[in-house]
């Protein structure tokens, strides 16, 4: 089978390599070279990197017999457009989910905006882990007040310089981390508040909770957006009952 394979997570890339151990033909498309570089040298698995729009996902689904999105929980967007994609080209698409986490005792928001509007009046450091995308949606915050854990990217070390992160603010680093780490990181900078998604036991966010707690650190939870889907199990399952 042909299958097209989105995302540069690590659930995506444990698929990806099992579904060539099963004998599938596979391709697997990442947004950025940080995602790549975690594919480099697998034997069997084709890498495609770039940020896609649903035209274009469509026009590499030609010739596919099966579609995976196995992109991050909070890439609505990307999700929105495999959808898309799979619709214009007629490919059956899997949705891999990520199990949620636990996470009691943290202060929900819907969004990071709203976490900035919540954190600008407060006072402490502030440890953020959302990534670089969302950065100015921080705006109201002092971003002398911000530590952000970014991808050791141009990318991601310019949106903190247009946001102006001060440079001894800046971690970057490629992740999941560990609970030691993290603490390391909110005793160096005296972290208050740590804002966060919830990327999951695969995404380090077990570790990263167990750190805020043993550290007094308050947790701003940006909450998940719906993500329903199958397995990593469920969908090899699946797919080795129709070739049985």
């Amino acid at each position: 089978m042909r299958i097209l394979l989105f995302g540069g997570t690590t659930e995506g890339r444990i698929l990806a390599q099992r579904l060539v151990e099963q004998g599938h033909e596979v391709r697997v498309s990442v947004a950025t070279e940080v995602g790549a570089e975690e594919l480099e040298g697998t034997p069997g698995i084709e890498v495609l990197v770039g940020r896609r729009d649903a035209w274009a996902m469509a026009e590499l689904l030609r010739n596919c017999d099966l579609c995976i999105d196995a992109t991050h929980p909070y890439a609505e967007e990307a999700s929105a457009n495999v959808r898309k994609a799979c619709m214009d080209a007629a490919v059956p698409m899997h949705r891999i989910a990520r199990e949620a986490t636990n996470a009691s005792g943290c202060m929900v928001v819907s969004s990071v905006r709203e976490a900035g509007r919540l954190l600008a009046s407060t006072e402490g450091t502030i440890l953020v882990t959302t990534g670089s995308k969302e950065l100015f949606d921080l705006k109201d915050v002092d971003p002398a007040r911000l530590v952000v854990r970014v991808l050791p990217t141009h990318e991601g070390i310019a949106a903190c310089e247009r946001m102006g992160i001060p440079h001894r603010n800046i971690i970057a680093m490629y992740g999941p981390f560990s609970q030691e780490l993290n603490e390391a990181f909110m005793r160096q900078y005296m972290v208050c508040w740590l804002v966060t998604k919830d990327g999951g036991r695969a995404g380090g966010m077990y570790e990263k909770l167990a750190a805020a707690r043993n550290c007094g650190v308050r947790t701003v939870l940006i909450s998940r957006p719906s993500d329903e889907g199958m397995s990593i199990g469920q969908l090899l399952w699946g797919l080795e009952e129709e070739h049985t």
